[in-house]
């Protein structure tokens, strides 16, 4: 699968990309990159954009303060009306990866959010991936400890490392 670069329909399909926010939802829920209690407005957002099933608009009238199992459930159903597959949970954290790759390169990600151990267990799969991952810090705090580069020379490293990998897009919501 190849993930989407863009989100606005194309002139001979106007559909594409409707979902997106549902279907990109989809992957980094299974990526624990989404909290149940985000899932009500992003069913919201779709519903918005002229995307509907019974329950989509079930998990968009939930609260935030729901049963996360409720809120879990509505969401597979509303995926399932929709024909939206969940990903392997494999495929959709090598998304986030790439996702928070192209957020650092653009300046929306903050080094917190790239110091976690969630990087450091995921099954990196390509050169672009694996040199990305060995660039991320156990913590904000000690990038010269573990990693053994200045922060300045880490930022530029972090900067080809992220070009590379959000330039080979290999996974990702398939619009």
């Amino acid at each position: 699968m190849a993930v989407a670069t863009e989100d606005t329909p194309e002139p001979d399909n106007p559909g594409r990309g409707v979902q997106l926010p549902l279907e990109e939802a989809a992957w980094l829920y299974q990526a624990d990159q989404v909290r149940p209690e985000d899932l009500p407005m992003t069913a919201a957002q779709a519903l918005a954009v002229g995307v509907d099933s019974p329950a989509l608009c079930e998990l968009a009238g939930l609260s935030r303060r729901a049963d996360p199992r409720d809120i879990r459930d509505a969401f597979d159903q509303a995926l399932a009306e929709l024909a939206i597959a969940l990903p392997d949970r494999g495929l959709a954290q090598r998304y986030a990866l790439r996702r928070l790759a192209t957020r650092f390169s653009a300046g929306e990600a903050t080094l917190s959010e790239l110091a976690s151990d969630e990087w450091l267990e995921i099954e990196a799969e390509t050169a672009e991936e694996r040199a990305f991952v060995a660039l991320l810090p156990p913590c904000a705090c000690c990038i010269e400890y573990t990693l053994g580069l200045d922060e300045a020379t880490w930022e530029a490293r972090m900067q080809l490392a992220t070009r590379a990998l959000a330039s080979h897009p290999t996974v990702g919501p398939d619009i």
